[in-house]
């Protein structure tokens, strides 16, 4: 269970997004988790407690990225 995140993060999701990819990069907070898929681009909004629970850790960023 991940609860220490913020705006700009990059985290693992337990299960895969439907393009394969795993990373995701956190765009807002609040009530509400809104995440990005940092394969395909697609923007998902989740209540918090579904994406506390479905966040699996928080990922290093890349260089250049």
């Amino acid at each position: 269970m991940l609860t220490d995140f913020t705006t700009g993060d990059w985290v693992q999701m337990r299960k895969p997004h439907a393009c394969g990819g795993n990373r995701w990069e956190i765009t807002r907070t609040g009530a509400d988790i809104k995440i990005r898929c940092l394969q395909c681009g697609r923007v998902v909004m989740l209540p918090r407690q579904d994406f506390e629970r479905a966040a699996k850790k928080k990922l290093e960023k890349e260089e250049g990225q």
